[in-house]
């Protein structure tokens, strides 16, 4: 057999494997991080704060409106007896399904208000610390 030219072999302590851990600087975690900066303090309007329930309410309740239609179609219409199993089986999941996305965005909006009281006290409290301390 050939062996092959101590070259192709990577050492475990080489420059080479250390650039393929990921760095796990301040910066880096902070750029990751899915909440909001902490070192941004430009205002948010209130669209930009509860554009995502918004949005989810809107589906869920299209959802649960389609939901209805199909009901309302299995029990009121006159077709044959295999489409109205098929309609009385999907209307009430629809129903279901547009209902529970319709509380998890009305759930939603209440989480997001306590969060930004939370952060306006923070802000204050950092402030204020920073006046104290700097004087």
């Amino acid at each position: 057999m050939e062996e092959l030219p101590k070259v192709l072999e990577v050492d475990e302590k080489s420059p080479e494997s250390k650039d393929l851990l990921p760095s796990q600087t301040a910066s880096s975690l902070c750029i990751s991080s899915r909440s909001e900066s902490v070192w941004t303090t430009t205002p948010r309007s209130n669209w930009e704060i509860y554009r995502k329930p918004i949005v989810i309410m809107s589906v869920g309740t299209a959802i649960l409106l389609f939901g209805v239609v199909i009901t309302c179609l299995a029990y009121l219409l006159q077709m044959s007896k295999k489409t109205i199993d098929a309609l009385k089986m999907t209307g009430p999941a629809f129903l279901s399904l547009g209902l529970m996305t319709l509380v998890c965005g009305l759930v939603w909006v209440p989480i997001i208000k306590k969060k930004h009281k939370q952060r306006q006290k923070s802000n204050f409290f950092q402030s204020l610390k920073f006046f104290l301390l700097n004087r």
